[in-house]
């Protein structure tokens, strides 16, 4: 028993040294930095990694890595440092590498680019993050703040980058800085070239305005290389709206036919554009659950996906997503005016799906409250909760419910599953009127709108 026991424990002895001896491998295999450079070669910019043409072909989040390189990316997107080890070393395993976000203080957050210490103290904090991790093999460049540009009227934020950026050349000649503003703006541009020089390229997030930013990034004349660091779907306040000011989302189809088309379009600006990171490479709530994610919180994929893999892979997906068709609300078999509807009544949402590979589909439906925690920039909302006991009946194409009884806005959800990691999906709002022989007053932003039935 005694000899059993030592030669157990010299076992374990062997197997955390060479666990230690494994990781000290890793760390010093993996400190090898990949030198990145931005370049003018015959009239175009380009992006070399290690000493080759790098075109990003990136996603915007740190999920479903094993998707991202299925699809054909090459490249990840952070916001902020925090997990950096975790997300550049998962990156490295799968081939892929990170953009890594230093998320500089917003104005809107409350941070003062007047407090000298406040901004010399972040400017440290980032110091000692880009000496930790610049020599990471899976890093591509540094993203010196998103959005700092959105309702700010401080311009001293793009001083406190330039001073960030200057740092990071000093710090690690390895690797580019860009920043990221909301939108493409001449008078961007003006303040980022005459206060900070020590930027590489320029990054835009852009959606339903991409075609515009990208021509406006010629016509107003940005001299560098540029990075579309966000796109995607039409934003919620780029769409036709309700009567009640809900915005209209669009159906995953739809989203998967602007996908295509803006892809194209970046694809086709081989002057200045050095690639693109699509948003958003997982799914959060930004007014609604489904309108900037390309998955659902459960990971399933969408038609957008798909897209994505035809362009970067030129080839179809083993399996395709469900694709919406066509959809309805309705009362007795006819469309409701502006889908308003009366509390306690029943109504009908129609959905058809098509499964391009014959898949037999589950349909989920659901009826939730208009999201009252709408932020801006991205910021964190709640999601509203399903409302249960409103559904009456529901079969593959339709589904019957009772209109809510309380007075507001609400939107019908409806996913079609594939059972293969696949979904699509569209909503319906709709707002509930208490009394059918009432005046209800829907108050919106900027005027107030009266509806007597």
């Amino acid at each position: 028993m005694m000899q059993e026991r030592k030669m157990k424990s010299v076992l374990n002895y062997k197997n955390i040294l060479l666990s230690l001896l494994a990781m000290v491998f890793y760390t010093s295999a993996s400190a090898q930095a990949v030198k990145v450079e931005v370049k003018k070669v015959d009239g175009d910019w380009e992006l070399f990694r290690d000493g080759k043409p790098y075109y990003i072909k990136g996603v915007g989040g740190q999920v479903y890595l094993d998707k991202a390189v299925e699809i054909g990316a090459n490249s990840i997107r952070t916001w902020s440092i925090e997990n950096a080890q975790k997300y550049l070393d998962a990156a490295h395993e799968h081939g892929l590498t990170v953009t890594m976000g230093l998320w500089v203080q917003h104005e809107r957050h409350g941070f003062d680019y007047n407090d000298e210490a406040a901004v010399s103290k972040q400017l440290e904090y980032f110091t000692r993050k880009v000496k930790e991790f610049k020599d990471h093999p899976a890093l591509l460049m540094w993203g010196v703040g998103n959005e700092v540009d959105l309702f700010y009227s401080n311009t001293k934020v793009w001083n406190a980058i330039q001073d960030i950026c200057e740092m990071i050349h000093r710090v690690d000649p390895n690797h580019p800085t860009t920043t990221v503003t909301a939108g493409y703006d001449s008078t961007e541009t003006s303040l980022i070239l005459q206060n900070v020089p020590d930027l590489d390229i320029y990054g835009v997030n852009t959606y339903g305005d991409l075609k515009k930013a990208v021509d406006d990034m010629h016509r107003f004349g940005w001299p560098g290389a540029y990075l579309i660091a966000e796109w995607g779907p039409n934003g919620h306040w780029e769409t036709a709206k309700t009567k009640w000011g809900a915005p209209i989302e669009q159906t995953s189809s739809e989203k998967a036919d602007s996908y295509e088309e803006r892809n194209n379009y970046i694809n086709a600006d081989s002057l200045k554009c050095v690639g693109s990171y699509v948003f958003l490479w997982g799914q959060k709530q930004e007014t609604t659950a489904t309108w900037y994610g390309m998955f659902s919180a459960d990971g399933e994929s969408t038609e957008s996906v798909d897209r994505l893999h035809i362009d970067w892979r030129g080839e179809n997906p083993k399996n395709g997503s469900p694709k919406v068709i066509n959809f309805a609300l309705q009362s007795n078999g006819n469309a409701i005016p502006s889908n308003i509807v009366e509390s306690g009544k029943r109504y009908t949402v129609i959905a058809n799906f098509e499964d391009p590979d014959g898949d037999k589909l589950k349909i989920d439906w659901q009826v939730i409250s208009e999201s009252t925690d709408t932020k801006a920039g991205g910021d964190a909302e709640s999601a509203p909760p399903s409302i249960p006991g409103l559904i009456k009946s529901k079969n593959k194409n339709s589904m019957e419910f009772v209109a809510p009884k309380k007075e507001g806005a609400y939107r019908v959800f409806v996913f079609a599953y594939d059972r293969k990691g696949q979904m699509g999906y569209f909503n319906i709002p709709f707002y509930v009127k208490p009394d059918p022989n009432a005046t209800t007053t829907i108050k919106l932003k900027k005027r107030t709108l009266n509806y007597e039935y």
